[in-house]
């Protein structure tokens, strides 16, 4: 079974075409050394719930929209193998400078998930 990297990130509204641009550039690194997708999705039929939910979970503000993202890689191992190489290939070393980055990676929630189901 394949093995998912997934995110929620929270945007400004004002910052997307900078966060897109981002997004382009690491993707194609990412698939670069391996990765099987890297898709980026911005909410369009999200709301604040009772309890939890993707807005709450990022203590989403008002001028901000949140991102639900993922990478494929078929394993684990895989998945460590790509990262290494990403980290280290000098392309990401600008996207990698928080002062420079389109949102705030404070609030980035992420995690690595084995695939249960994959139909």
């Amino acid at each position: 079974m394949s093995y998912v990297d997934g995110f929620v990130v929270p945007v400004p509204r004002k910052n997307l075409d900078a966060y897109r641009d981002m997004a382009l550039k690491a993707g194609k690194v990412w698939v670069e050394h391996g990765a099987r997708q890297f898709r980026e999705c911005v909410a369009d039929d999200v709301k604040p719930g009772q309890l939890t939910s993707f807005p709450q979970s990022v203590m989403l503000k008002d001028d901000e929209v949140v991102f639900f993202s993922w990478i494929v890689y078929e394993s684990r191992a895989k998945r460590d193998e790509v990262n290494d190489k990403v980290m280290k290939d000098p392309r990401m070393k600008e996207m990698m400078e928080p002062k420079d980055s389109p949102f705030d990676a404070k609030r980035m929630i992420y995690g690595g998930f084995e695939v249960l189901v994959d139909l």
